[in-house]
């Protein structure tokens, strides 16, 4: 499976973390930066990542910032793009098997290395249920995406 990941400054040590998790496990890295610890913008980041999660280029996404909120925003104004800011394995296990999420923001100033490489864990391995009242949910998101693209 190939992951985007990207980062801005303040997720930059977690994300050094999930991609070397990543790379032991056999996973593929699209490493979409930044690389340093000098103040950035993660939407300039987290643009080209999610737009590889969404036209297909990789199959799923990790984003991480200070609390996974702002990279989670940009991420869901891509069309395709279903990204979830999970603080738990719960949380990343449930918006697998009910919203099919194919991206995953998390926050590096709030959740500590051992608990986010769980929660990648369990992302990365729960299928969607497949259940209908779930993808009948997923449809009427996309529907929802398509009312609003320009």
């Amino acid at each position: 499976m190939k992951i985007a990941l990207a980062c801005d400054h303040g997720g930059l040590a977690l994300k050094n973390q999930i991609k070397q998790f990543l790379e032991e496990n056999g996973y593929e890295v699209r490493d979409f930066g930044t690389d340093s610890e000098k103040s950035c913008d993660y939407p300039d980041l987290v643009l080209p990542a999610a737009e590889a999660v969404s036209n297909g280029a990789c199959e799923r996404g990790i984003f991480v910032c200070t609390t996974g909120i702002g990279i989670s925003i940009v991420a869901n104004k891509v069309p395709r793009v279903r990204c979830a800011l999970c603080c738990d394995q719960t949380c990343a296990r449930l918006t697998r098997e009910h919203n099919d999420a194919n991206a995953l923001a998390l926050g590096g100033g709030i959740v500590g290395t051992n608990l986010a490489l769980d929660i990648v864990k369990t992302f990365l391995e729960t299928p969607f249920s497949g259940l209908e009242k779930h993808q009948r949910r997923i449809d009427k998101i996309s529907a929802i995406e398509k009312k609003y693209q320009r």
